[in-house]
């Protein structure tokens, strides 16, 4: 294995903290990345990993190694990718909310990968935080505002919210006129990842921010759950309108509350702020800004 590689696998572990699944994401043995740190070690005269059966991490030595590690791949993908004809290629791993993934990527992913053929995408689903740097994932979309100031957020649109619940419901509750005569209401419970705490509806009223908690018999930590629940009579819910679209065309859901709507959603892409951002990054996320660009404006 040369030296750019072996600093590949090293910034790896680094960021992933584990040997063997390093091996396994590079496909590699695991006994090939272990030399390859040795035979940096021996090299630079310096441990650069604490290791024990439980925890591996750099050493101070490994930590500085790590960033000058950082800027020099960089540079070298930077040369790369800067001569004519070179196109970008290799594994993307993408961490992306399911029903995001199946409206807006997914219908136009093949004419991505036509134009990309030598890129891989691996596309995980979740309502999670994941640690980007740590799981290896290169970049996620999600909704709301990062709360990570590791992450750098790109915008990508802010996607209109709607009020609504099932008509068994409204018939056991009755409709709301205004959101003063939410009392005696109550919502499906959304736990967000991000807050640690359950969502509450906000209403935009006179150009002011409305907050309303309401009882909560039933709480979901996902959207498929939580649409499901709202479908079956069990709260009030703001979902975005792309969302719910087929639920209230096919009558499962009623809008409610027009004049005073959610809070828009802002959808962006996070990547690690302090990761370089390979060829294959940067073409996926400015295509990601043109699909969003062309079904929901900024």
């Amino acid at each position: 294995m040369d030296r750019i590689d072996a600093m590949n696998v090293f910034t790896r572990i680094v960021e992933v903290r584990s040997f063997t699944k390093v091996a396994a994401d590079l496909g590699l043995p695991r006994s090939t990345v272990t030399d390859a740190v040795k035979g940096l070690e021996a090299r630079l005269s310096v441990s650069l990993l604490h290791r024990t059966t439980r925890v591996v991490r750099p050493t101070l030595d490994g930590e500085a190694y790590y960033r000058r590690c950082l800027s020099i791949l960089s540079e070298i993908e930077d040369a790369e990718d800067a001569f004519a004809g070179t196109k970008p290629k290799g594994m993307l791993r993408v961490d992306v909310h399911g029903v995001l993934a199946r409206h807006f990527l997914l219908p136009t992913l093949p004419d991505f990968l036509e134009r990309y053929p030598d890129i891989q995408i691996h596309i995980g689903e979740g309502d999670r935080l994941v640690d980007l740097v740590r799981e290896g994932v290169d970049c996620a979309l999600r909704v709301g505002n990062p709360i990570d100031s590791d992450m750098i957020g790109r915008k990508l649109a802010d996607l209109d919210e709607v009020t609504c619940a099932s008509p068994d419901y409204l018939e056991r509750f009755g409709t709301p006129s205004t959101i003063d005569a939410l009392e005696g209401h109550q919502m499906v419970g959304f736990w967000s990842t991000a807050t640690g705490a359950i969502l509450p509806l906000e209403f935009v009223q006179n150009g002011k921010v409305q907050i309303f908690k309401l009882p909560t018999p039933v709480t979901v930590s996902g959207a498929e759950a939580y649409a499901q629940c709202a479908c079956l009579g069990l709260g009030i819910i703001q979902k975005p309108r792309y969302s719910a679209a087929e639920d209230l065309k096919a009558g499962r859901l009623v809008e409610l509350l027009k004049d005073t709507p959610p809070t828009s959603s802002r959808v962006s892409i996070f990547y690690p702020r302090d990761r370089y951002l390979s060829p294959r990054v940067r073409v996926f996320v400015d295509w990601a800004v043109k699909v969003f660009m062309k079904t929901s404006p900024i």
